[in-house]
């Protein structure tokens, strides 16, 4: 893979983890920076799955049923990252619970 296609899989990857993050219905206590990162997994998954599978992914233009097995990847990452961190609770730097109010 060349540099032009690693750089294109991570723009790939920052809309397919935004559209995954769409599909997943509620709030996700998770970051952008984790939707990015599990969108741009979520592409590679969805490509190589899209391969397993058969669908044509080089083509010369737009691969709608690839883009489609990569946000349907990436919502199920959201979803699965989102439901592991969301056990977690924030704590400010001593290790309290941040409360919003000066005390």
């Amino acid at each position: 893979m060349t540099i032009t296609g690693i750089f294109t899989a991570i723009l790939i990857g920052i809309v397919v983890g935004v559209l995954g993050r769409l599909l997943v219905p509620g709030k996700q206590p998770i970051g952008m920076l984790i939707t990015i990162l599990v969108g741009i997994v979520s592409a590679f998954l969805g490509t190589a799955l899209a391969r397993a599978i058969g669908l044509p992914t080089a083509t010369g233009g737009i691969d709608w049923l690839e883009l489609l097995v990569q946000v349907v990847v990436a919502a199920l990452g959201v979803a699965l990252v989102s439901a592991l961190m969301g056990g977690r609770r924030r704590t400010g730097v001593m290790g309290r619970r941040r409360s919003g109010l000066l005390r």
